[in-house]
């Protein structure tokens, strides 16, 4: 460590003589015998509570070993203090504070707010707030006007006694406060938040973090008041022979020093940008046109150069989900062919696969750490061939292989799938938190009802060699985003096409509130609010609850603006829940795609979907969408169609069909609610003009299709 610290030095004082004094923030001393000092002026955090031996663990220690000898770091640390002056335990008031003072600091790092979220605190002196941070740190200046920083705060997690009842609000109204404050006096802000707030296995009791989190702390900060953030890199998602989103800006982004000049080349187009304080850079491209090949060079300094290659401009999806979108085309019925011919250049596929499946197995230790520090996908983007789409989602190959054939310009596909994940971990923490439906969910997961039971059983088989009670797993809330979907935030893409649920079937209620908060959660993270969302209903199976489930998915396909549902009950197994026919649900999405987002002639819009039910003149009519007309795919009579009245209890009817309605004789019966294919494995056989078959319903009569409309809202 002070080896790397003395090749920095070295680098640094080369660079300082260009570039304005304090844009890495440290002042050095001239005089070389004189130590840099470095106050860290905080609560219980700071003091290293929680920590075996604080002396040499808490986060100042460590700073210390990362910025060596010619750095002098003080902990000031005083357990439980609070910003508030009028607080239960004002930082102002205690020793620490004058000590702080006394040592007539260099630097000064503050971390303080999170003991402001008791309830004896926030509610009653938050308008206090700032103006007795903004004093904390005038007192500082006027003693030696040393270079200050303050923290966004590190996180408080859902185990926090109070977090529901007020610690999760106000937590995040006093990061505002603190923002403002950097601003009002002009101060370095270092966020201790964001490196920390995907890692609640380090934090015990929902507040301190361990030993390894308060080695997060001390690295973040270093890099903070050093302004060396480990040189030039581009954010992960960025990398040889990927595709990028036609007509769509192009923006690349990662990390470099603070204060150093960032310039790129794509396309022919040359442009610069300088690292802020917190070294992020990001630099913006005009759409380049569809196809390639491209190149992208980007330098910082002296020496440092990254050059990718091979990169093609097109149409970029990102296919996700659980084991029925993980399933792999070589596995899929009539895939032989399909795989032979798989070699194709200008489609790209990113196969983030997990580095261990969740099966019937115990994972050793090495996996265990792997999933608690989020690398738990691997992958790169590579050119189609038989052995890479082999592997390859078949859902999602079949999918991009149609779109290839009807556009003509590259296509790129992104599986980020976990056989056996329920939907909540495919959702980003903060959308969790503050879901008053889904934020439960957090709590205790693995012995929490939410969560199916097999998902927790298999959890606990994956985890039984591990004796950290705080031990991550795939199925775990927010554990997928957090290790997966979060990397590529901020990468244009097409559209997401999702196929998960079976893990979320015993619970339909619970889903209609959770499916929403993903599809919201997704459009927020790729920065995309009308993002297509498109998913597959279940298909069948005999599992009880599943009837509910599709219904349940049948209509968030109508309330959730841009989403588009796929039909797969006639390609289900009574007894697998992988059914093997993935190649026509592939192509199922990619003809709804080709026809509502790209506008090409000749495709099918979805499949047939009720649009109404009246009951008029002895008759119950059956009116469908998507439809010139409704037939029976075996050409026999209408299967699982049935009615009930006022006593609730369905019959089976017989039906006629007229072009895209559906007529039943209901005499002097007053129909009160009518389903369709109301079966766990549905035999039912209403199909459209084009075989696309109609969605499995229950609905009460009369019944109007209301769909979510743009220009309505």
């Amino acid at each position: 460590m002070r080896k790397r610290f003395a090749v920095w030095i070295a680098g640094w004082l080369l660079l300082v003589l260009s570039i304005p004094q304090n844009v890495f923030g440290v002042s050095f001393p001239q005089n070389g015998s004189e130590k840099t000092k470095v106050a860290c002026v905080g609560n219980s955090v700071t003091r290293g509570y929680g920590l075996l031996f604080p002396e040499k663990d808490s986060y100042p220690a460590q700073l210390q070993e990362l910025l060596g000898q010619g750095f002098e770091v003080e902990n000031f640390g005083h357990s439980g203090a609070t910003l508030l002056s009028k607080g239960h335990r004002p930082y102002i008031e205690t020793l620490e504070y004058s000590e702080a003072l006394k040592f007539e600091a260099d630097i000064v790092v503050i971390h303080l707010g999170l003991n402001d979220t008791d309830p004896r605190n926030w509610p009653n002196f938050r308008d206090e707030f700032i103006r007795d941070y903004m004093q904390l740190v005038e007192s500082f200046r006027k003693n030696n006007n040393p270079e200050i920083y303050i923290c966004r705060m590190s996180p408080i997690f859902h185990g926090h006694p109070r977090f529901k009842s007020g610690t999760r609000d106000w937590f995040w109204q006093i990061q505002d406060a603190i923002e403002q404050v950097a601003q009002n006096s002009k101060t370095g802000l270092i966020d201790l938040h964001e490196p920390l707030y995907s890692r609640p296995d380090l934090f015990a009791d929902a507040l301190h973090p361990n030993l390894e989190g308060a080695g997060i702390i001390a690295q973040t900060v270093y890099e903070n008041i050093t302004g060396d953030f480990g040189g030039l890199r581009l954010a992960q998602v960025f990398m040889n022979h990927m595709v990028l989103q036609q007509n769509s800006p192009h923006v690349f982004f990662g990390k470099a020093n603070a204060g150093e000049t960032v310039t790129a080349t794509f396309n022919g187009e040359v442009q610069t940008c300088v690292a802020n304080a917190s070294g992020d850079w990001k630099l913006t491209f005009r759409p380049a046109p569809a196809g390639g090949l491209y190149q992208l060079e980007v330098s910082a300094g002296k020496n440092q150069t990254i050059l990718l290659d091979d990169i093609l401009v097109g149409e970029v999806w990102i296919c996700a989900g659980q084991s029925n979108m993980e399933f792999e085309l070589k596995h899929a019925a009539s895939a032989s062919a399909v795989v032979s011919a798989a070699s194709d250049e200008n489609l790209r596929l990113l196969n983030k696969k997990g580095i261990v499946r969740p099966d019937n197995t115990k994972w050793d230790s090495t996996v265990l750490e792997k999933v608690n520090r989020l690398h738990f996908f691997e992958g790169e983007w590579k050119k189609s061939t038989p052995d890479a789409a082999a592997e390859f989602s078949a859902i999602g190959y079949s999918f991009g292989k149609m779109l290839r054939e009807n556009l003509d310009v590259p296509v790129g596909l992104i599986q980020i799938s976990v056989g056996g994940a329920p939907v909540e971990a495919f959702i980003d923490r903060k959308t969790l938190e503050f879901d008053p439906h889904l934020v439960d969910v957090l709590n205790n997961w693995k012995h929490n009802d939410f969560i199916q039971d097999w998902c927790r059983q298999r959890a606990a088989t994956n985890l039984e060699l591990t004796e950290n009670k705080q031990q991550r797993h795939p199925f775990e809330p927010a554990y997928i985003y957090e290790a997966g979907v979060q990397s590529l935030a901020g990468f244009p893409v097409a559209g997401v096409i999702f196929y998960q649920g079976e893990s979320n079937a015993h619970n339909a209620a619970h889903y209609q509130n959770a499916f929403p908060a993903l599809v919201q959660s997704w459009r927020t993270a790729f920065n995309q609010p009308e993002m297509p969302f498109y998913f597959a209903q279940l298909s069948s199976i005999n599992r009880p609850s599943w009837p509910y489930f599709r219904d349940v998915q049948r209509q968030l396909a109508q309330s959730i603006p841009n989403t588009e549902m796929v039909v797969t009950s006639d390609l289900g197994d009574s007894l697998d829940v992988h059914p093997r026919q993935k190649i026509e649900v592939g192509e199922r999405f990619a003809n709804i795609a080709l026809s509502n987002i790209y506008n090409v002639e000749g495709f099918a819009e979805g499949g047939p979907e009720l649009n109404s039910v009246i009951q008029k003149n002895g008759k119950v009519i059956l009116t469908f969408l998507n439809a010139g007309r409704i037939e029976t795919s075996d050409d026999e009579p209408v299967r699982e169609l049935e009615v009930a009245g006022r006593d609730g209890l369905f019959s089976n009817v017989k039906a006629e069909i007229q072009g895209n309605q559906i007529l039943i004789n209901s005499k002097d019966m007053a129909v009160k609610s009518i389903r369709y294919g109301w079966k766990p494995f549905s035999r039912g056989n209403l199909v459209n003009e084009n075989g696309w078959p109609v969605s499995t319903f229950r609905v009460d009569v009369p019944y109007q299709l209301k769909k979510y409309n743009y220009e309505n809202h």
